[in-house]
């Protein structure tokens, strides 16, 4: 709103001033379309088998809790091994494994943290482990896609789709000589459907917390060495 102030004050003056009798006042000329630059290419990224960098990785969940808020958790310890190819997303591949034990909450009351792994929710006693291994990937746009998987959690597995986008990368850098990619990624599934029913709402109400799970993903990955990176500097002789 600001900027087209000036505007609007220069032509109530224009407005104001005197013009000739005999001389009809001309409209301004439409301004020429502006071009839309174009964006740059993508880095020519190499295929090949990429690992997670935990250091710039996150794994956050949201459930509603009685209708007034998201609850948001998330977990601290899981991997994740990606096999990439930037012009050919059909062949590339994502494994990840969770740790449930993990499970890191907002200032849980005393004992929440033991409740919400224990028998009645995770039981990552007797599941120790959260997966997720790709099937399918498929592009829905020039940085966007999904990739469907099978998701094994309380000791259930069942296809849970990712919307995906890739937020770019490169092929090396001096201070970093490997591949580097990342990416954004939501998805959702149902904690039923998992076996995982204990607190749902009954129907027509929000009285307990959501059967649906949102996932949110931030990740690096960690790719293929820079073919002209420096070499390791040669060990001293030994005296």
């Amino acid at each position: 709103m600001k900027s087209i102030l000036p505007v609007v004050a220069l032509l109530a003056l224009a407005a104001c001033s005197p013009q000739p009798a005999d001389k009809k006042t001309e409209a301004p000329a439409a301004a020429a379309p502006t071009a839309t630059a174009p964006k740059p290419p993508k880095a020519d990224i190499p295929a090949g088998d990429y690992t997670l960098d935990k250091h710039h990785a996150t794994l956050v969940f949201r459930v509603d809790h009685l209708g007034f808020s998201h609850y948001t958790a998330a977990f601290a310890d899981f991997d994740a091994k990606l096999h990439f190819d930037q012009n050919n997303a059909a062949a590339s591949t994502l494994e990840a494994t969770i740790n449930p034990k993990s499970l890191t909450l907002p200032a849980p009351p005393e004992g929440f943290l033991a409740e919400l792994t224990g028998p009645q929710w995770l039981n990552a006693t007797t599941y120790p482990a959260i997966t997720f291994k790709s099937t399918k990937v498929e592009t829905t746009g020039p940085d966007t896609g999904k990739v469907t998987g099978d998701l094994t959690l309380h000791g259930v597995t069942k296809p849970v789709t990712l919307d995906v986008t890739y937020n770019g990368g490169y092929a090396g850098h001096p201070m970093d000589p490997h591949a580097r990619v990342g990416f954004s990624a939501k998805g959702s599934f149902k904690r039923s459907d998992f076996g995982m029913a204990f607190g749902v709402p009954a129907p027509g109400t929000t009285m307990g917390v959501g059967d649906e799970v949102q996932v949110t993903i931030e990740a690096e990955f960690s790719g293929p060495a820079l073919a002209t990176a420096p070499a390791a500097p040669a060990e001293p002789p030994k005296s």
